[in-house]
């Protein structure tokens, strides 16, 4: 059997209540410091049905207006400002559905920035496909989901 004697047990008890002495103005300061000010609370994120199509959408866009604008196609700018007027009418003051959108555009710009310096034949056809499936998800969108 184990023998304990107190007289080993008093340095470790000592310890301890240093310990717990030392910690203690430590632990009394967590509780009287002032409740962190809440933050600001996030607008709540508002989602519509169509958000994904929307956002495949303004990529369409961003990629037609990078593509029309390398080959020097008339109405150029009529792209970007299509989206701009996209953006007015469809966020309004919600700034998180701003931003996703305007993030699809510029990955639609950016994808073929990427590929394309020049204009060739292939970016005309790509420019061509894209402003068709662009009327698709339009005609899809507004259809379904107009008023």
């Amino acid at each position: 059997m184990l023998s304990v004697s107190t007289t080993s047990m008093i340095p470790v008890r000592r310890v301890f209540l240093s310990l717990l002495v030392l910690a203690g103005p430590t632990m009394a300061q967590g509780k009287n410091t002032p409740a962190p000010q809440e933050e600001q609370i996030a607008p709540p994120i508002v989602s519509v049905p169509y958000d994904d199509k929307l956002a495949r959408f303004a990529e369409v866009l961003g990629s037609v207006h990078y593509l029309r604008t390398l080959c020097k196609a008339p109405g150029g700018d009529e792209w970007r400002n299509g989206m701009q007027q996209l953006l007015e009418s469809e966020t309004g003051n919600e700034q998180l559905r701003k931003e996703k959108l305007t993030a699809a555009f510029n990955r639609g710009y950016r994808a073929f920035a990427s590929v394309y310096t020049d204009c060739t034949p292939a970016a005309i056809v790509a420019e061509e496909r894209y402003r068709n499936e662009g009327a698709t998800l339009a005609t899809e969108i507004t259809s379904r989901f107009g008023n």
